[in-house]
């Protein structure tokens, strides 16, 4: 698919989700482990991405990676240099060796920059849930990040987070804006 080509799926998505007709959004498909671009309710760009091993799940310890609606709440690395680890949200100044292949990376380091994100929506990435257990996602440091191990990257591979390749990374954090909506949904039909 081009990136300029409307997929049969993204028509009801923009329906159901308003939010990502704004005139820019981010959208990841768990089930093609894909980020896609979203300006002027058309996909301008399309990334591989790895979300969560353990699958889509909101509850804080689950280390799945939490469906619905999301912005995005802070930006964080601006300047970094690309595979520069971060801990704790802060730059390390040490570059992680990249692997392309299917060896998993040392540590699994959070590399690059990072998209924190805040869910929207109470009870369910947002706060508590109906039990009283955190489902919060920004509570969970559920990030949108670089990888060391780029070589997983279109399978799910995360413990809750969506990891990037980071030059991708690094191009999208240039152009989204604080405060932008990220939808993560398992299947655009479901």
């Amino acid at each position: 698919m081009s990136t300029g080509d409307a997929p049969h799926w993204l028509a009801p998505l923009l329906a159901r989700w308003p939010a990502l007709a704004a005139p820019a959004a981010l959208l990841v498909r768990v089930d093609a482990q894909r980020l896609y671009r979203l300006r002027q309710r058309r996909i301008t760009a399309v990334y591989p991405v790895s979300t969560s091993r353990y699958g889509i799940g909101c509850s804080e310890g689950s280390q799945r990676s939490p469906d619905g609606l999301h912005c995005i709440a802070q930006k964080i690395g601006a300047g970094a240099a690309s595979g520069e680890i971060f801990v704790g949200r802060r730059a390390q100044g040490r570059i992680a060796r990249i692997e392309g292949g299917a060896t998993p990376a040392a540590g699994d380091p959070i590399t690059s920059r990072i998209l924190w994100l805040r869910g929207l929506q109470p009870g369910h990435n947002a706060g508590r849930d109906a039990a009283g257990k955190c489902c919060d996602s920004h509570a969970r440091y559920i990030y949108i990040h670089g990888t060391a191990q780029e070589g997983a990257l279109g399978h799910p591979a995360s413990i809750g987070c969506v990891r990037m390749a980071n030059a991708d990374v690094i191009a999208l954090f240039d152009e989204v804006e604080e405060g932008e909506a990220v939808l993560i949904i398992a299947d655009p039909q479901g």
